[in-house]
């Protein structure tokens, strides 16, 4: 009976602020769909990176007869030079970092580079003018600093690439929009706090003749603020049920119905991995409690009064 008649104080609190509680989970729905949207962000960053650093390269690039750098004098590359780079690949002091190597010759970098460009080029670049190319995979792609130092400077070779780092602005701006999705999101938790202390407080004075008749019949604080907490826990609870249906909308319509063809140099996409159902609970888990602390703040402080 005790709970029936605490469930009906607290639907009967929603009907009469219907426009406050429908505002409160408008805001709740907003703010936390943009807490979800920043953590899938977070977590499609991570598996870019892993993806990425698994398949990023370090590029050795050899002279050619027309490289201009100090260390091209020579011209083209000596096949003494080739073979200076390749017994350093193995040496003792870098052999452990590597996962794998791969030597393109200059005709298989001449063939490659012909097959991108278009035959019409066939014309007007020859092999001499194609540099032969060391692609190193590493066993921890953040040791890459290691293997640019060993090789930048050294005689023969043009230039060292690291591939990653051409990927490091996309993780930056990806990063930067996270942050600002948890700022709106912050921002937006703000205010449906705020809007639940409003309401319960409105709620608590429309019923205030109420209040007075049960705490003189003695009923304890616990069973007057009750109705009062759930009053914000469901409309919170509304709201992030909307946040988990947009999210997972999200995911199924704009992931996996749009981006995923679309994008293919990305061939991970959150969702993959169940992040969808570690995400929702974490927000809804997150309305919840937030509109409970609220609610029970505000109905103390108002009681107290």
């Amino acid at each position: 009976m005790r709970v029936q008649l605490i469930l009906g104080e607290a639907l009967s609190g929603l009907r009469r602020n219907a426009s406050m509680v429908i505002s409160v989970v408008l805001v709740t729905f907003v703010s936390l769909t943009f807490v979800g949207a920043a953590i899938l962000m977070q977590m499609q960053i991570s598996t870019m990176k892993d993806f990425w650093a698994e398949r990023a390269q370090v590029a050795v690039y050899m002279c050619t007869s027309i490289s201009t750098g100090a260390t091209c004098a020579d011209g083209e590359a000596t096949q003494e030079q080739v073979d200076a780079v390749s017994e350093a690949l193995v040496s003792p002091a870098l052999q452990p970092l590597i996962r794998e190597t791969r030597f393109e010759n200059r005709d298989e970098a001449y063939a490659a580079t012909i097959e991108q460009l278009g035959q019409e080029y066939a014309d007007v670049i020859t092999p001499d003018q194609v540099n032969q190319t060391f692609y190193v995979n590493l066993v921890d792609q953040s040791q890459s600093a290691v293997i640019v130092e060993a090789f930048s400077g050294m005689q023969g070779v043009e230039q060292v690439q690291d591939q990653l780092q051409y990927l490091e602005p996309l993780f930056q701006a990806l990063t930067v929009a996270t942050y600002i999705a948890v700022g709106i999101a912050g921002l937006m938790l703000v205010a449906a706090v705020l809007l639940i202390a409003t309401t319960i407080r409105l709620s608590a004075y429309a019923r205030r003749r109420e209040l007075g008749i049960m705490r003189l019949v003695g009923a304890s604080n616990r069973f007057i603020q009750t109705p009062f907490i759930l009053e914000g826990v469901l409309a919170a609870l509304l709201g992030s049920g909307l946040a988990s249906v947009a999210i997972w909308a999200g995911i199924t319509f704009g992931v996996d119905g749009y981006l995923r063809e679309r994008v293919t140099f990305i061939t991970t996409w959150v969702g993959d991995a169940g992040e969808l159902w570690i995400v929702i609970p974490v927000i809804i888990a997150l309305g919840v409690v937030l509109a409970a602390l609220s609610a029970g703040f505000a109905i103390r402080r108002w009681l107290r009064a």
